[in-house]
């Protein structure tokens, strides 16, 4: 009997797996064969020994251990005639417990395959998942943890699917729409009520239709790995809501499951997959390679720590046995190392191949191309991915910073990538609801961002433009708060970003007040139909469509409650309608169906009066009026007026003045403030304060 767990110890008495096949060190992880065996790989290049660990059906109780026979270059590897699919394992691993030098192995802690494709239990919080003791991290903690450990189950491999399955959309034409699948459906009244919050709830008739209508292209879903909770959110009673604590690099998040008979969280997510092409969606998945659930050395081991600490992440030069947390997370996942860079090169090969995503988002992209001395953008993993079969095929998108040295690295990720474009977003708020972006920033912005993109080579898509997303206010909050409002999160309010460039229009939170609320209504039109109107890859939040709110909270990774769902019987479906007008008119214009840059034969830029901007005008900041003419050159060789766009961001009305036409008159297609009121024939437009208008040509 085991003091710490009471686990009653067997393995002593069981023997049902012989010794005598040393197996093949490749592939990595459990894979059953032909005959009814299995052969087992690890990587723990400076373990001693390890041992195989095999328990009951329940995970709990340990039947048997037996070592792995065989060590080549690091991997530990055997064949087991007797371990069927089905079987439940874990690993004990021995060597030296030093942790100056990195190594800290502990055999009392069974720890998790990293090539698991099904983990059996859930991390509970409790200290016995610690290496150390409580008091003396110098020195391993003796006490067994098998019964709580987490561990993986011998699986089938799912056969791969072939490239017909995907759904590829080209980059110029893509439309982002930032998802968490159970924040989206987890209210949704039409969904049945079993199926909301789950995989199977996202392809649903009532949310494809709602995708459709919208107009959106490409689904950008939040992680689907399977997680860890953090101890403190535990100890809360909260969860990683967002899920950037991936525990299962192979593993689809079981939270997000169905529970249908005849399937299985992964099987259910490959489903969901399918039946979001099968609808014409490009699928696109968060990852979080830039750290894993195993924190600092105050944090749990239940993996990578325990089988290979020196080797899996950056260690602090300066202070040995610690370790970089360029993440804020704890640690940093190292992928100089070629067995790190062959982990997550494996992980996107399994959800390419076998799950069908088309692409992925990179969490704090920087860290993965990081070494002592900085991101590089000829970084191993960068170069891997563009000479990948499977992958090189895949949409890429960069969070392109971190909050290492040098962590902002926005423009500075191979061609072909995407990037997240803060400084668009800072941009576009300053200039409506703020009044401190110059016209010159503004047009740059909208303009797809050149000034950081063009001069590397990039194409014009490669900046992803937004206003909103998960990490940050909604849009209807960053009209509606001034002041974030994060005290469910437990931090005391000390998380999340401070200065936001938004506005609350004169009341804080919530209102009655019907001006409130309809500058509110505004301003919410021209942010939207500003990105869905610029150069470059739209992104929209889930639920902004519909003015979602959080209740101001600018941080809400731990609300798995109504603070993060989208309440649907709230929606604002005329909201929905107008970004759906916005999206269809950037369909069917040419210059944003296209991959290059604006030039002068494209595009004007005007003034309030009609001519093109010039001299201090474009640096001043009382400019807050902005008019892009879009014009076609005729077979002379002379431009033509074609569409134009009318930003006005001033709290007052501004009347535009419309260029000359010849045998022509001008049609007012989208207003933001009301709805557009068709062929007008004055020579000036008023746009309403704080509001977009396009008018386009009508020839006889």
């Amino acid at each position: 009997m085991n003091a710490s767990t009471g686990q009653t110890m067997s393995h002593a008495q069981v023997d049902v797996v012989p010794r005598d096949d040393p197996g093949t060190p490749w592939p990595l992880g459990a894979h059953p064969d032909a005959s009814g065996g299995t052969r087992f790989a690890l990587f723990a290049p400076d373990a001693s020994r390890v041992e195989l660990c095999l328990f009951d059906s329940n995970g709990t109780v340990e039947r048997e251990r037996v070592d792995l026979p065989a060590c080549s270059d690091g991997v530990w590897h055997g064949r087991f005639a007797a371990v069927p699919v089905g079987t439940i394992y874990g690993y004990r691993v021995h060597g030296a417990w030093d942790p100056s030098s990195g190594h800290r192995f502990n055999p009392a802690k069974v720890l998790l395959d990293p090539y698991a494709r099904e983990i059996i239990g859930r991390y509970s919080g409790s200290d016995l998942f610690r290496d150390a003791l409580p008091d003396d991290a110098s020195r391993p903690d003796q006490r067994d943890n098998a019964a709580l450990a987490l561990k993986a189950r011998v699986c089938d491999r799912m056969p791969a699917l072939d490239e017909s399955a995907h759904c590829r959309v080209p980059r110029e034409r893509t439309v982002l729409y930032e998802a968490h699948v159970r924040s989206l459906t987890r209210l949704h009244p039409e969904i049945p009520a079993a199926l909301r919050g789950t995989y199977a709830g996202m392809t649903h008739p009532a949310v494809l239709e709602h995708l459709h209508q919208l107009g959106v292209t490409t689904l950008s879903l939040m992680p689907l790995m399977q997680r860890v909770d953090e101890p403190r959110l535990l100890a809360l009673g909260l969860t990683n809501h967002w899920g950037y604590n991936t525990i299962g690099w192979f593993c689809a998040e079981p939270r997000f499951w169905s529970g249908r008979a005849g399937t299985s969280p992964l099987s259910e997510c490959r489903e969901m997959v399918c039946g979001l092409h099968a609808a014409g969606f490009e699928v696109v998945v968060d990852v979080v390679f830039n750290h894993s659930a195993e924190s600092d050395l105050e944090g749990p081991t239940l993996s990578l720590r325990g089988l290979a600490n020196r080797v899996y992440y950056h260690h602090r030069p300066q202070e040995p046995g610690t370790y970089e947390n360029w993440s804020g997370c704890g640690n940093c996942l190292d992928l100089t190392q070629p067995r790190v860079l062959q982990l997550v090169m494996d992980s996107m090969r399994h959800w390419v191949d076998a799950l069908g995503v088309d692409g992925f988002r990179f969490d704090l992209a920087p860290i993965l191309g990081r070494d002592a001395h900085g991101f590089r953008e000829r970084a191993a993993f960068l170069a891997a991915l563009r000479q990948d079969p499977s992958l090189a095929r895949t949409k890429l998108i960069a969070e392109p910073w971190d909050i290492g040295p040098g962590g902002h690295c926005l423009g500075r990720f191979p061609a072909g990538w995407l990037e997240w474009n803060d400084r668009y977003r800072d941009t576009i708020r300053q200039f409506w609801l703020r009044g401190t972006a110059t016209p010159a920033a503004f047009v740059d912005a909208i303009a797809g961002s050149s000034a950081v993109f063009a001069g590397a080579g990039r194409a014009a898509s490669s900046s992803v433009n937004f206003v909103s997303a998960h990490d940050g206010y909604t849009l209807h909050d960053l009209v509606s708060y001034e002041q974030k409002h994060n005290e469910a999160n437990g931090e005391h309010n000390r998380d999340g970003h401070g200065d936001n460039h938004g506005t609350n229009c004169g009341v804080e939170g919530e209102s009655d007040d019907a001006g409130v609320l309809q500058r509110r209504r505004r301003l919410q039109r021209a942010l939207l139909a500003t990105v869905c109107l610029s150069v470059g890859t739209p992104q929209l939040l889930a639920g902004d469509e519909v003015g979602h709110s959080q209740q101001g909270n600018n941080n809400a990774y731990c609300q798995d409650n109504a603070i993060a769902w989208i309440d649907w019987a709230r929606a604002d479906v005329g909201l929905a309608r107008f970004v759906a007008a916005c999206l269809r008119m950037r369909a069917n214009e040419p210059l944003l169906q296209r991959d290059g840059w604006l030039g002068n034969a494209d595009v004007s830029w005007l003034g309030a009066d009609g001519r093109p901007l010039h001299g201090d005008a474009w640096h001043d900041l009382a400019v807050r009026s902005v008019g892009v003419l879009w014009v076609d050159t005729t077979a002379d060789g002379m431009p033509t007026p074609r569409r134009l766009l009318l930003f006005n961001a001033a709290a007052r009305d501004v009347e535009f003045a419309l260029p000359e036409l010849s045998a022509a008159s001008w049609d007012v297609v989208l207003r933001s403030d009301r709805d557009p009121e068709g062929a007008i024939a004055a020579s000036t437009l008023v746009v309403g304060a704080e509001s977009v208008a396009v008018v386009e040509v009508r020839r006889p």
